[in-house]
């Protein structure tokens, strides 16, 4: 469920018409929905109760403050992957003892800045960024809470650029060689066990690969507890998958997900994380743009936007799907039209849809791309020098840029030419 419906002919976010954000932001833009980011949060911590538990929201798919700070405020706590991503967490007003620092090659100086700056805990990806943070929390004088990210060699049916949790994936540790790491870390000075990791893949739609896992790690727990190792939180990931079009078929509830948990590791009595993003902020959002030029090609039409590759960068790089719909709502019974939707950039990939069925658009039309709020923004780029796009968040019948449209000046500005030029 999301906050973007037509109303009098208009779609609208929340309360607000989107032709009056175009007209005051001009296209392209995106737009996220504060309801339905409140709505998704709360629809994980109700599926988790009444477990002990945390949501911290992965804030890769969609990294704007104002959104961190959305949810913040609800409660939520922060899974980084980066010290830009910690900073960004920190900026929402995110407390340390709410941050996950996750991902494979965190450095020496992002270790000490959480260190230094209040962390949850740490999930361990190797051996050695194991001892590397014993030694930079030593010379601080403190101990690192720490849990160690295991690879339970589950395939997660989802596309293999996001697949995580197979053996031939970078992330984790052998779940085979847990004890013996385990066992290490315990050794470490600098390091304070405090519980298990495991992340399998995004955009799961199934949730038998999450009860192969959980299952694992369930006997994983025993097994660490029977070695004198206190565990006492599971960190579960994320990767709910969302409806990214608009058939019958639909990913497993969080409901649905939150039971699975409960019956796999509910008993263990360990305090719960998970890390959502996409589901909290997939359908949060939408990509807005005009229509630049309809042309008429080979037998096919293209519709040319002035959106591109740059802007929304899934279609071209995972071969992914979103819906497309115009956002004036066409009369009853409109017959359809197949375009291939493009962008301007000089690439054959910056193609956004081929022989889609629309209402018939032509210049100046404005179109949407729905469940565009994780993965879009956040992996733009300026690629044929084209700026960054707005960011607009909507609250009822308010909106605020939340990030600006950079000008060509200032793009330029941040070119430095050498004193011999």
């Amino acid at each position: 469920m999301d906050h973007f419906l037509y109303r009098n002919g208009v779609l609208h976010a929340e309360d607000v018409p989107l032709t009056e954000i175009a007209a005051r932001v001009g296209t392209p833009f995106y737009v996220y929905s504060t309801a339905t980011l409140t709505r998704h949060y709360h629809l994980f911590t109700e599926a988790l109760s009444p477990l002990p538990h945390q949501v911290c929201f992965a804030i890769k798919s969609l990294s704007n403050v104002a959104v961190l700070k959305v949810l913040a405020d609800l409660g939520a706590g922060m899974d980084v992957v980066s010290q830009g991503e910690y900073l960004r967490a920190k900026a929402a007003g995110v407390p340390g003892d709410k941050i996950v620092f996750s991902g494979v090659g965190k450095t020496r100086a992002e270790m000490r800045l959480a260190l230094e700056g209040g962390i949850r805990q740490f999930n361990v990806e190797s051996e050695p960024e194991m001892r590397a943070l014993s030694e930079m929390a030593s010379s601080l004088g403190v101990k690192a809470p720490i849990t160690i990210r295991v690879n339970p060699d589950v395939d997660a049916k989802t596309h293999e650029k996001i697949a995580t949790g197979k053996k031939e994936n970078k992330f984790g540790i052998p779940i085979a060689r847990a004890l013996e790491v385990y066992a290490e870390a315990a050794r470490l000075p600098g390091l304070q066990i405090v519980g298990i990791d495991v992340h399998i893949g995004s955009q799961l739609t199934d949730l038998e690969p999450f009860e192969a896992a959980y299952n694992k790690v369930a006997d994983l727990t025993l097994a660490l507890r029977a070695a004198g190792h206190q565990i006492d939180r599971l960190d579960l990931g994320g990767g709910l998958g969302i409806p990214y079009t608009r058939s019958n078929e639909a990913p497993p509830l969080p409901s649905d997900y939150g039971a699975l948990i409960k019956r796999t590791v509910g008993h263990l009595g360990c305090e719960i994380e998970i890390e959502p993003g996409r589901l909290i902020s997939g359908n949060a959002g939408l990509l807005v743009s005009s229509v630049i030029y309809l042309k008429q090609g080979e037998g096919r039409d293209f519709l040319i936007l002035d959106a591109a590759m740059n802007d929304l960068v899934r279609p071209s790089m995972y071969g992914a799907h979103h819906d497309i719909v115009p956002v004036l709502e066409p009369a009853a019974g409109t017959e359809q039209q197949d375009y291939d939707v493009v962008g301007p950039v000089c690439e054959t990939g910056d193609t956004f849809a081929k022989q889609r069925s629309l209402p018939p658009a032509g210049p100046g039309d404005l179109i949407a791309f729905r469940s565009a709020g994780a993965y879009g923004a956040v992996m733009s780029s300026e690629y044929n020098s084209r700026p960054l796009i707005p960011e607009v968040l909507v609250k009822g019948d308010q909106f605020a840029v939340i990030r600006e449209r950079p000008t060509y000046d200032e793009m330029l500005n941040r070119d430095k030419l050498p004193e011999w030029l």
